[in-house]
């Protein structure tokens, strides 16, 4: 009977962590659209109460501070983002497929998805500043520099050549890229998201042997 007991207990404590994790998961996702619109120093744990259907107070419940929100915010877009090249280097089939296919898709994020973009060179910005940011800021771009290097490898393998550069260079070098064609599409720029489409198959092309 005490074993029976104890096992109940177990199950509710984790259904308890369960739907704690769900509502964090709630909030982040409501705070995501006000923070990507705002910016992480003109938004307050009040503001984004003031613009979902959860009070100041329920904020407060389930994240610490706004840097908590922040980096949890951005940790779960990010879950997405990471992933978003997998099926394209999966599918192609020759090195011309991959060049195509991965230079449509980072125009197309940086289409649609701009804000969400601008929030995460936003806390990498504020990590430069604030060290408690910084852990899962490295941990973000590490996974980044992965979904980078996951194209680059397989590119090079398809390419039947090597890669000229380690997975931070190459990593580095797309991320500029994109940065840049960011700033450009958010200042307006009706050519920016053409102009990384068109750039992108010749830095790739640079980072292999020939």
């Amino acid at each position: 009977m005490t074993e029976a007991k104890e096992r109940t207990r177990e199950r509710i404590s984790r259904r308890g962590v369960d739907k704690f994790t769900e509502r964090r998961a709630q909030l982040a996702e409501s705070a995501l659209q006000t923070l990507a619109e705002l910016g992480y120093a003109r938004t307050s744990l009040r503001e984004i109460a003031q613009n979902s259907d959860f009070s100041h107070g329920v904020l407060h419940y389930y994240f610490a501070d706004k840097v908590e929100l922040l980096t949890h915010c951005v940790r779960q877009f990010e879950e997405v983002c990471v992933t978003r090249y997998d099926e394209l280097v999966a599918r192609a089939q020759t090195a011309e497929d991959l060049e195509h296919d991965f230079a449509a898709a980072m125009a197309a994020t940086l289409r649609t998805d701009a804000k969400m973009h601008r929030l995460w060179y936003d806390l990498r910005n504020q990590s430069l500043f604030d060290e408690s940011f910084r852990p899962d800021v490295l941990e973000i771009d590490r996974r980044r520099e992965a979904m980078i290097w996951h194209v680059v490898s397989r590119y090079a393998e398809l390419s039947s050549r090597s890669a000229e550069v380690p997975p931070s260079v190459a990593y580095a070098l797309f991320d500029g890229l994109f940065q840049q064609a960011l700033l450009h599409h958010l200042a307006g720029s009706p050519s920016a998201a053409f102009s990384l489409e068109r750039d992108v198959p010749s830095v790739l092309a640079r980072v292999v042997s020939r």
